[in-house]
Order: C-alpha cells, then sequence, then structure tokens
C-alpha cells in the first residue's frame, strides 16, 4: 500500500503577455495546494526574497502576489502537471506529467526560465526541456527545509532573475 496520493496541480499559471521570467517550482506543497496559491507555506522564503530584489514590500494576499509578479514581468507555475506524492515530499513524487508550458512562451516575452531548487531543475531536464529545447537556470530552493541557505544568501543567488528585464 502506498501513502502517495494522485494530485493533478490544483493552482493555474501567472502570466501576461508582458512576462519576461518564468520561475516554476516542482509541484505545489500541502500549504500552498491549500491557499491555492504559489509558495503559500508561512515559512516558504520566496515571496521575502522576490520583493527585495524589486525592492517592494511583501505582498501578503493572492491578490497582492498576483499582482506583484505581473508588475514585475514575471510568470509563474511548476514544472509538474500531476504525480504521486506523499504530502510535500518532493523525494516521494513519482508518476510526473509535466506541465504544457506553449500557453506562456507562446503569450509572454520570456527570456530565461528559472527553476526554485534541485527537483524542479530535474523534473525541468527530463520533461520539459526535450520539448521546448529552453535550458532553466538552477537557483536554490526558497522552500523552509533549505534551511542551509540564509535569507542574505538566497537574495545573492537570486538577484540573477533581474539579469531577464
Amino acid at each position: 500500500m502506498s501513502d502517495r496520493t494522485f494530485i493533478t496541480h490544483p493552482i493555474p499559471p501567472v502570466y501576461d503577455s508582458e512576462s519576461r521570467i518564468l520561475i516554476l517550482g516542482s509541484f505545489p506543497s500541502v500549504k500552498s495546494r491549500e491557499a491555492m496559491f504559489f509558495y503559500g507555506h508561512p515559512q516558504n522564503r520566496f515571496w521575502k526574497v522576490v520583493a527585495a530584489l524589486f525592492g517592494e514590500r511583501v505582498p501578503m494576499r493572492i491578490p497582492e502576489r498576483k499582482a506583484f509578479l505581473l508588475r514585475n514581468h514575471i510568470a509563474a507555475w511548476d514544472v509538474i502537471a500531476s504525480c504521486q506524492i506523499r504530502g510535500s515530499s518532493d523525494a516521494s513524487i513519482k508518476d510526473v506529467t509535466a506541465n504544457d508550458l506553449r500557453p506562456i512562451l507562446e503569450a509572454g516575452q520570456i527570456r530565461r526560465i528559472y527553476v526554485n531548487g534541485r527537483t524542479a531543475e530535474k523534473m525541468y531536464q527530463k520533461y520539459t526541456e526535450p520539448v521546448t529545447g529552453i535550458p532553466c537556470i538552477c537557483l536554490p530552493s526558497t522552500s523552509p527545509a533549505n534551511a542551509a541557505w540564509s535569507m542574505e544568501r538566497l537574495i545573492s543567488a537570486w538577484s540573477r532573475i533581474r539579469e531577464a528585464e
């Protein structure tokens, strides 16, 4: 008996015709799925990192977060469309179906694709890069599980996303 659950990604992508940066996670955590938006775990540092990079206050509510992304020309989604997963554990992911990035790539002006962490990188390289032909740039995970990275180190590493502006 498996303790994994089959889940289809419940959160639609955020993008518009002005999107120049695409940031992909692996698959939404339990907290993000409950919140129905990306990086919903209160200890995930994604929103603090990107707010610092763009010199803005940290957006707290979903409408503010969507507006922040679009105002800063960022598209956001995840590599995985559906999978078997145990809770929020990236290490438990099996039976992956990848998201189709074509709508984002066709609608926006994507200059670079960044992935949030090694699992997203591995999944992107396996399932998505062969379809898009676009390599990704891996950034250190903003997950609370990546406690080895301080906020200062994350902000420094993530400053690369400003290159695509």
